[in-house]
């Protein structure tokens, strides 16, 4: 299947030799070695798919490797009827070699991209060039009901790139927005399977945080074939969104090594270059707030992160990430002047008013299909909200409609609502402080 590159973000130049893939040649043939060792490959057009490099560049690197006697042709005696491909295995040698390469490093399949490759290729994605406009932000935010100048503040933060912190009550969508943002990003980008610094490899990326917007990456023949190609060691993507709440620790900011494989795994904020990093539930991390804030001034200020090795030393990556932090608590409770200083946008999110709670619970009604009824609304404002000085919520239309509809489920009636089934499904939103013996 031929694949056409996306309009919208300049994608990476496929390289066109073994010398624009940016690595040295000991590393690519080792991981050549390593690939046809794990993974039992012995076609060249199987390798191109593993390593992701296309065939004529894989040729050059089994040519070379047959000249070093670490391979050997086995012929066509695996030819089917729809292929005569030359098959190769590694000789006594080659599995040497293999087997010293994968004592040094466990990682083998796609070539890494170079770090210096891998920042250019981010200034020509960067989440920072993105302009929302107001439809686009309102069109992310789906079917939540906002505040009339919530878009107003939101707008500018999202389009400069810059970081947020959104505070207030709870229960009020901080993080329905958050995700609303980063729907409203809509573009997709290029994510770096791995990327290679001093001879390391990092891998970046991950299944569970990016979402492939690919339909047929795996061959890269399609993409030599036609006029429109770009390097296979990225994977087309949505734009990241990592998302990390009250399990949020420092270490999960660094590199994380495992000395068993001898390969790194990028922290959560590269994982997220180009899409947006979360921090939910700012303040309950074991992390102080202000300790997890000064980790990122460097970052926020300087669009860059530093990251060490296992050996110490240390290198600088972009830093190309919305960074939105969202808490319960007032920003001057948990930071001091310097650290509030470097998150530039502070917005608010307070409860609805009754007008708003009202359209919040009539639209959550319709959509679960439950009737509304004018004498529980008025018994549920007249009654209930006063007992806890009218604060509404925006998370609660729907728990005390769900609470009402396993209710009627339950006794085998119909959806409805009612005084009575307000009042139990008042009793499980909020618990009467008591004492309990013990």
């Amino acid at each position: 299947m031929n694949m056409q590159v996306p309009l919208g973000v300049q994608p990476p130049p496929q390289p066109k030799s073994l010398a624009e893939t940016g690595l040295s040649s000991v590393m690519m043939r080792d991981i050549l070695l390593k690939t046809m060792f794990r993974m039992n490959l012995d076609m060249v057009t199987d390798l191109s798919r593993a390593i992701c490099l296309p065939v004529v560049l894989v040729q050059e690197l089994v040519d070379a490797a047959r000249q070093q006697r670490l391979l050997e042709a086995k012929g066509t005696l695996n030819a089917t009827s729809t292929s005569n491909e030359m098959g190769y295995q590694l000789t006594d040698a080659g599995k040497a070699r293999a087997l010293d390469a994968l004592s040094q490093s466990e990682y083998y399949g796609a070539l890494p991209i170079p770090l210096a490759a891998y920042s250019a290729q981010m200034k020509r994605q960067s989440v920072r060039d993105i302009k929302l406009t107001r439809p686009e932000l309102m069109k992310g935010m789906g079917h939540l009901i906002l505040p009339p100048d919530l878009i107003s503040n939101l707008g500018p933060a999202v389009t400069s790139g810059r970081s947020i912190l959104m505070y207030g009550p709870p229960g009020n969508g901080k993080s329905s927005i958050s995700n609303g943002i980063r729907a409203a990003l809509g573009d997709k980008i290029y994510v770096p399977r791995a990327i290679e610094y001093s001879g390391q490899v990092i891998t970046v990326y991950d299944p569970i945080v990016h979402s492939s917007a690919e339909s047929s990456v795996d061959d890269p023949n399609a993409l030599r074939r036609t006029g429109n190609r770009y390097d296979n060691r990225y994977v087309y993507c949505e734009r990241p969104s990592v998302i990390t709440g009250g399990e949020l620790t420092l270490d999960m900011l660094d590199l994380k090594y495992n000395p068993t494989a001898r390969t790194y795994q990028a922290p959560l904020q590269l994982k997220a270059s180009g899409g947006i990093f979360i921090v939910d539930d700012l303040g309950r991390q074991a992390e102080p707030p202000q300790k997890l804030v000064n980790r990122w001034i460097v970052p926020l200020e300087e669009s860059r992160d530093i990251l060490a090795l296992q050996s110490g030393e240390k290198f600088t990556v972009p830093f190309d990430t919305l960074v939105i932090f969202s808490t319960n608590f007032h920003p001057n409770d948990i930071f001091d002047g310097a650290a509030l200083r470097r998150i530039f946008f502070k917005i608010k999110i307070d409860g609805p008013n009754q007008e708003m709670f009202l359209k919040i619970f009539a639209m959550v009604a319709k959509k679960k299909q439950i009737p509304l009824d004018e004498a529980t609304l008025i018994y549920m404002l007249k009654t209930k909200y006063p007992t806890i000085a009218n604060n509404y919520a925006n998370y609660q239309p729907t728990f005390l409609i769900d609470q009402m509809i396993a209710v009627c489920e339950f006794e085998g009636i119909p959806n409805q609502m009612s005084p009575e089934l307000i009042d139990r499904a008042w009793g499980n939103m909020f618990v009467r402080q008591e004492t309990i013996a013990k």
